[in-house]
């Protein structure tokens, strides 16, 4: 790779993950997770994510997917899901039953953060022409593709159906709302300890 590419794919992917990242911020705390949002990719920075980005940095989609064209499979991808909660295929593990590699389901705290880093992505590769649906559109391609616990799919397909049909708003008042019983749970099993 030339110098100039370099320094402009290193540029571009530092700006697209800075970017993704204070968008995911932003939907988290009107999420009512603000947390999640501030720990939300870290892993985006470590040389092992970070190198193939910039070496396969295009602006329109993830460099993951070029990896895979360029190597039949992304380091970069393995390397951010099995640190990242808020992926799905970090939720698998083997069953004993079957002795296979099967989906688990998915904590809600880190679905809400999907949602948020779903919606993120959306904006952040669709630009100005952004809508709502876009989100849902883009789960349902791959929907029966993907190994990943029906219930976990069931609830991010309802929240992503929820932002097409009644918008962000509506959307992230009843994730707050979830996350409050969420904390009130947790709180409830704390007193009884």
């Amino acid at each position: 790779m030339e110098l100039g590419t370099m320094i402009h794919n290193f540029k571009g992917h530092l700006h697209t993950v800075n970017s993704h990242r204070r968008m995911v911020l932003k939907h988290c705390i009107k999420a009512g997770i603000p947390m999640r949002g501030l720990l939300h990719d870290l892993s985006k920075y470590t040389p092992t994510e970070f190198i193939p980005g910039v070496r396969y940095y295009q602006g329109d989609r993830s460099p993951n997917e070029k990896e895979r064209e360029v190597d039949g499979y992304s380091k970069a991808w393995m390397h951010h899901k099995g640190r990242n909660r808020h992926h799905f295929e970090y939720w698998t593990d083997y069953n004993i039953k079957t002795k296979r590699l099967e989906p688990v389901p998915m904590p809600e705290i880190f679905l809400f953060e999907m949602f948020c880093d779903r919606v993120a992505a959306s904006k952040i590769y669709n630009k100005d022409k952004y809508t709502d649906s876009m989100p849902l559109e883009y789960f349902l391609r791959a929907k029966h593709k993907r190994i990943i616990h029906p219930i976990t799919a069931h609830k991010l397909e309802f929240l992503l159906t929820m932002l097409r049909d009644e918008g962000e708003e509506r959307t992230f008042r009843f994730i707050r709302h979830r996350v409050r019983l969420l904390h009130q749970r947790a709180t409830a099993f704390t007193f009884l300890r």
